[in-house]
């Protein structure tokens, strides 16, 4: 399929994992794109895989200055931005007893902070057919034991899309949220291991994780035509975790 012939996306957190993957399903579709991520060994891996139409800027989506990096090469050598892919993310476990201002400010300043400034950022590149994916979380709908901050964290990704697709009208830009369930990327088979990784997968109705490739397709989706009376609304791509 051709479905981004032509189009340029940025993906955050692009390096690994879901990124990685939607980035590798956008190129087979015929996009251009710009992976951004913290760890420049793990961005010039996936460039070598990805082939010529990535190209990779490291940073920090919780600064700004690393923010304005990313769109300053976007521009010089693409112009025009189509499709941003707002995916970079944080989280780890704390217990309601044991939360800190350190942790949570961890968590915010990268899923919700660094989604803000990732898409404002971005809007001035921008145009009519434009889409905004946001990475939710299944964990933003049903919470998670010890998960507080990164759960309230993704609940506030879903209520950016539903005020932004109010903020954005008359733009022809779209925005949407992609809400993955536990999916097998390096991240969760590393912090999980083999008898972790078989308890997430028993929690959803078809016993198993995401392969990231399943969640980059819906992303590839969501960032082409296909969806194009799609906005504000949230695609769960869980194995029907949070939907039962």
């Amino acid at each position: 399929m051709t479905r981004l012939n032509g189009k340029t996306a940025v993906i955050t957190g692009g390096a690994t994992g879901i990124g990685r993957a939607a980035a590798q399903r956008f190129i087979e579709e015929g996009a251009f794109v710009f992976i951004f991520g913290r760890r420049q060994e793990a961005l010039d891996a996936a460039v070598a895989e990805l082939g010529p139409n990535a190209r990779a800027v490291k940073g920090s989506v919780s600064d700004p200055a690393d923010l304005d990096r990313l769109y300053a090469a976007v521009k010089a050598e693409r112009a025009s931005l189509d499709i941003v892919f707002a995916n970079a993310g944080a989280g780890s476990p704390l217990p309601l007893g044991k939360i800190t201002a350190e942790h949570i400010d961890e968590i915010f300043n990268t899923n919700v902070k660094g989604s803000i400034f990732t898409i404002q950022k971005a809007l001035p590149l921008m145009g009519r057919g434009g889409s905004i994916i946001l990475t939710g979380s299944s964990a933003g709908t049903t919470g998670a034991p010890a998960f507080s901050a990164y759960s309230a964290s993704k609940a506030a990704v879903r209520n950016l899309a539903r005020t932004w697709a109010e903020d954005l009208k008359g733009t022809g830009i779209r925005v949407n949220v992609l809400s993955p369930g536990p999916t097998a990327t390096e991240l969760a088979k590393e912090a999980l291991g083999e008898e972790g990784m078989k308890a997430f997968a028993s929690m959803n109705p078809l016993q198993c994780m995401a392969d990231p490739a399943e969640i980059g397709a819906v992303a590839a989706f969501l960032a082409s035509q296909d969806s194009s009376f799609m906005t504000a609304s949230e695609v769960a791509v869980d194995g029907g975790l949070a939907q039962i």
